[in-house]
């Protein structure tokens, strides 16, 4: 946005992130506190008495003056108008005529009409941010010169066109023109090389996509979801650097689009599309893969390479054999699939299942239980989502409740069941002290009354009789959970965070459940485990065991980014191990840190698994030799 001026933009930012004056984050996003905000506003407010003469108007008032009047001078750099700030009014097309140095130009808010415009644009500058929500013109002015654009959103307008011609648009990164519904055609974008992101959502006009995409090689996103009479994409293309592709509810679309060989991200949802082994061929990259429809009856192919598979809304009745072979696939979403009577046979990697609204499942046989998964596989499930599926029988639910190796498991339930032993009416119960330990862990069953919309954030609090928070833990869904009956929320964790000492006169532990939007919680159960006892019920302790912080469960993404790097750094430390043994490599580590290694890292049963399986696996070897 700056590449004009004579600042060094990197420097002045670093330098500014060291005095505090802003805060730039991991990701980029830099941001400041309000009242430098403000400091800098004043600034710039005391430049003139006229607002038409200073650099930046961002008052919404003065910036309607400014307009109506035509009063803006070559001064004005950037304008910024909230346009639910102010009430309607009216422009003409040359005002912004006097403004030629202006670069920066945003018009946004809520209110669509509140400007207006009493004829086409006659004028605008050389600009390098256009941001205008709802332009009200047709067609963007003939002198408009687009060759300093940056970023280009004009979302909700009604345009039909832009320019005419090959418009050099080297500087060119982002185009939004997403709900531009009366679009019909996209320019020539040959030149436009630096384009990384183009945005066409619901643009439901727009029948075909401009062969001269081809030359996007820096291109990463193309969204195209709701375009409803898209039909041409053009064919053998293959960008570099294209690795989200949304085409979804784009109705008409039949062919894949063939358009990189680099594709990570494709969502192809409520299309005609038809999955052939030429596509798994062609997206040998691929890990999000939405396809979900309900044309979608059979699925024969997925890239071997896919992680999270969506095929939610078709028609499928059980889940495909291309499927069930997937290595990789953490997460599958069959949101929606009224059909879906059973879910058996799933890859042990998956960490989520999203079943919500499957109205005909009646089997769900998901095996946790296998001793040998436990020290080959380091990727449990962690959250089961079977929301309105009512037709679900007695044995599914109870094979899944009794399970120890998720984070959470949503199902519809009217009873609490009988092995969680403390239960009370309410959102809250105690219980003795003396019934655990220290290194005890708990699983506690929610029952909802039915609810509509709403999301399903979940809090836990541990507090002793003396008002002392022993732990706080946080579960915390993205999926909007409607109820049509009774469900219980079945969930768990360490009673004591290594961190926190409980008081050693306390006698009971006060357990308290809360939710936001005041989901009504009718009855609440907890369950104490020991070690022992999840060993005696054949589960894994170390599947749920991540730290015990009470952060595990509250951020999401980040918490399932640690915990991915977490496992894998496992993963690989027992087939490194294994493979050690095997070849008759030596290890850094003497007889006792290994001990003492493994038993840390994956419990004792664990570490006796092991090594009854490496003693197995030697005498196996033995035999053979000698026969």
């Amino acid at each position: 946005m700056l590449a004009d001026s004579d600042l060094d933009v990197r420097n002045g930012l670093k330098t500014l992130s060291e005095k505090s004056l802003v805060h730039i984050s991991t990701n980029g996003l830099i941001t400041m506190h309000c009242l430098l905000q403000q400091l800098g506003r004043q600034v710039v407010y005391e430049q003139s008495n006229e607002p038409g003469k200073r650099q930046f108007l961002v008052e919404a008032e003065e910036i309607r003056n400014v307009l109506e009047n035509e009063t803006g001078t070559g001064s004005v750099l950037g304008i910024s108008l909230d346009m639910s700030k102010i009430s309607e009014f009216s422009i003409s097309g040359r005002a912004f005529e006097g403004m030629r140095n202006l670069r920066f130009l945003r018009v946004y808010g809520r209110n669509f009409s509140t400007l207006q415009m009493l004829e086409d644009m006659e004028y605008l500058p050389r600009l390098r941010l256009l941001h205008w929500d709802s332009y009200p013109g047709t067609l963007l002015p003939p002198t408009f010169r687009p060759e300093c654009l940056v970023e280009f959103n004009m979302a909700y307008s009604k345009l039909e066109k832009l320019w005419q011609g090959i418009q050099p648009l080297t500087n060119l990164k982002d185009i939004d023109l997403g709900h531009s519904k009366n679009l019909i055609e996209i320019p020539d974008l040959s030149k436009a090389t630096s384009l990384k992101t183009l945005t066409l959502t619901s643009c439901t006009s727009l029948v075909e996509l401009p062969s001269s995409i081809r030359n996007l090689h820096k291109l990463k996103k193309l969204m195209m979801m709701g375009c409803a009479k898209l039909q041409i994409i053009p064919k053998n293309i293959n960008l570099a650097s294209l690795e989200e592709v949304d085409m979804s509810d784009c109705s008409l679309l039949r062919s894949y689009p063939d358009i990189s060989m680099n594709i990570k991200d494709l969502d192809v949802g409520n299309t005609k599309l038809e999955v052939h082994p030429s596509i798994v061929e062609r997206l040998p990259r691929l890990e999000w893969f939405r396809i979900g429809s309900r044309n979608l009856k059979r699925l024969t192919h997925v890239p071997e390479s896919v992680t999270h598979l969506d095929l939610s809304n078709s028609d499928i009745v059980r889940i495909p054999d291309c499927v069930i072979g997937l290595s990789r696939l953490e997460s599958l979403f069959v949101f929606k699939c009224r059909k879906l009577m059973s879910l058996q046979g799933l890859p042990s990697s998956l960490k989520y299942i999203d079943a919500t609204d499957c109205g005909s499942l009646e089997r769900v046989c998901i095996y946790f239980n296998d001793p040998m998964r436990g020290l080959m596989f380091q990727y449990p499930i962690r959250e089961l989502m079977f929301q309105n599926c009512l037709k679900l029988d007695e044995e599914s639910r109870r094979e899944i409740i009794q399970q120890w190796v998720y984070e959470y498991v949503c199902l519809p339930g009217k009873d609490i069941p009988a092995e969680f032993t403390n239960k009370a009416k309410g959102n809250s119960i105690t219980i003795p002290m003396v019934t655990f330990s220290s290194s005890s862990r708990f699983k506690a069953c929610l029952m909802f009354s039915p609810i509509k919309y709403s999301y399903l954030d979940i809090t836990c609090r541990l507090i002793t009789e003396g008002g002392v928070i022993i732990m706080e833990i946080k579960w915390d869904s993205m999926n909007v959970s409607h109820f049509l009956t009774e469900h219980l929320f079945v969930c768990g964790g360490n009673l004591v965070q290594e961190t926190r000492k409980v008081d050693g006169q306390a006698t009971k532990i006060f357990f308290e459940f809360s939710c936001v939007d005041n989901l009504k919680i009718l009855e609440c159960g907890v369950q104490i485990l020991s070690e022992e006892t999840e060993s005696c019920d054949g589960s894994e302790v170390d599947y749920f065991d991540i730290g015990g912080s009470p952060d595990n469960h509250t951020y999401g993404d980040a918490y399932y980014e640690m915990d991915d790097e977490v496992a894998q750094s496992e993963y690989k430390y027992n087939w490194s191990w294994l493979k050690k043994f095997w070849y008759g490599e030596e290890d850094e580590r003497d007889d006792d840190d290994k001990e003492e290694y493994i038993n840390n890292h994956y419990g004792w049963n664990t570490a006796m698994m092991m090594k009854v399986f490496v003693v197995g696996m030697s005498l196996l070897l033995l035999y053979l030799v000698i026969t």
